[in-house]
């Protein structure tokens, strides 16, 4: 979404991740000393040992607790996503639109870091040649009929890309399968684990325990937008490897596991010369 780069402060500001770690260590140390002090003024009727243990409990919890303005913004999530997704899936309601999401890759627009999707009306046969798209890039293609919008991950593709310091049209499919995960898990944070298993035209993505899962979930509900466009996770992903691959894609299936606390999408990467026959 337009304002979703926000919610991420930038990395050069927040405080630097080592220092979070030596602070939730000093802490757990705090919290340890704290409980044996205050045990201990219990067991010797001592109030110096109280108060020590009560101070030290106190400065643990702080210390244990500390996180960066990145997690702050991030509890605000849904808050600021939500009403933007009902607008969109409303727009794709009404219009009756029912087919899956076409990502395009960057040959179809003029500018090459554009992330669009486009929305067949009705089945096709064949997709919209990347010269009629360029020609007027507007809301409504004709022949075939349909709708090219921007996407509800868009603006999280480019923070991805920001934070590896590089364009996803710059490099391939297995320079994301090797540093997506690492993008995830350490740099952003927003997952413990993350796996990319490609097969022939199948691109399968499992993440699991992402801070998405519940905006994931609440997009669940939102039926034409998530079957169609996806949420903003497997949006963005879609949109990082039309870049990578050079071809479009759509989000085939996506399922959430709240027992294992894993988002599992599968992408179709489309042979344009197939679509063409």
């Amino acid at each position: 979404m337009e304002n979703q780069n926000e919610i991420v402060k930038k990395r050069e500001n927040k405080m630097p991740r080592n220092n979070i770690s030596l602070a939730k260590a000093a802490g757990w140390i705090m919290l340890s000393l704290g409980g044996l002090s205050l045990i201990s003024s219990v067991i010797y009727n001592s109030q110096i040992l109280a108060f020590t243990g009560l101070g030290l409990t106190f400065w643990g919890i702080i210390l244990t607790y500390i996180q960066t303005e990145e997690y702050i913004k991030e509890s605000l999530l849904n808050a600021t996503t939500l009403s933007l997704l009902v607008t969109l899936n409303q727009i794709i309601t009404e219009l009756d639109y029912k087919e899956k999401a076409i990502y395009l890759p960057p040959k179809y627009f003029k500018n090459l870091e554009e992330n669009k999707a486009y929305i067949p009306k009705n089945k096709i046969a064949k997709l919209p040649t990347p010269e009629q798209i360029q020609e007027k890039e507007e809301l409504f293609i004709e022949n075939p009929e349909g709708i090219l919008i921007t996407p509800p991950g868009s603006e999280l593709t480019k923070l991805f890309e920001k934070t590896l310091e590089t364009s996803f049209t710059r490099v391939d499919l297995q320079y994301l399968q090797l540093n997506m995960p690492k993008l995830f898990i350490e740099d952003l944070e927003i997952a413990q684990n993350l796996e990319i298993n490609i097969e022939n035209n199948k691109v399968h993505i499992k993440i699991e325990k992402t801070a998405y899962q519940n905006l994931t979930k609440q997009t669940e509900k939102f039926a034409k937008l998530y079957e169609s466009l996806g949420c903003p996770l497997s949006s963005a992903i879609a949109c990082a490897l039309v870049k990578a691959i050079g071809k479009p894609v759509i989000i085939e299936k996506q399922q959430i596991n709240e027992e294992t606390e894993t988002v599992e999408i599968e992408y179709h990467v489309i042979d344009e010369e197939k679509t063409e026959k």
